[in-house]
């Protein structure tokens, strides 16, 4: 049986491990909060400015509109290209690969050593990493497409040599 006394001292323990376990719950949803609550970021359309793809990279006219670059831990990276009729990367690879989204238009995918093969709206490429390709429009029609891929040490492309004419045409 439990004197006054005993139940006193058994009460201001339970009260003492009452806060202490208050504490570190509000401690742990502190660091829980802290973990899961980082600021979204809202990149709005038309805030990065269109810029024309360089003639050491590209054939023909080339548009490039920046949507994203995540901020460190992460290495993804995007953009939206536009191709004219005709236009086309040079050879390259991508040291972790690439997906490209096809937008719109008619265009044109080639790994080397392989055919010529045609995408469209709603295709999606994934090109491994390290295999050399290019991608472009067709010679008749536009192709726009999100090109996606992941930075490794600080570089998400290798560029080679030009798709000569006579590579295209195939």
């Amino acid at each position: 049986m439990l004197t006054r006394r005993s139940m006193l001292a058994l009460s201001g323990t339970v009260a003492i491990w009452a806060e202490s376990a208050r504490a570190a719950l509000a401690g742990a949803t502190a660091a829980i909060r802290k973990e899961t609550t980082m600021d979204m970021e809202i990149r709005r359309s038309g805030a990065q400015a269109s810029r024309k793809g360089p003639a050491e990279w590209f054939t023909g006219t080339v548009r490039i509109d920046p949507l994203f670059a995540a901020p460190k831990p992460a290495r993804v990276s995007g953009g939206m290209v536009t191709f004219e009729p005709g236009a086309r990367t040079a050879w390259h690879t991508h040291p972790l690969g690439q997906t490209l989204l096809i937008v719109s238009g008619l265009g044109w995918v080639q790994r080397d050593g392989g055919p010529v093969e045609e995408v469209r709206p709603g295709d999606v490429v994934w090109f491994p990493p390290g295999l050399k390709h290019w991608h472009g429009a067709s010679p008749t029609n536009a192709m726009t497409h999100i090109a996606i891929q992941e930075s490794l040490d600080g570089k998400n492309v290798d560029w080679l040599e030009k798709v000569r004419d006579e590579q295209y045409r195939k």
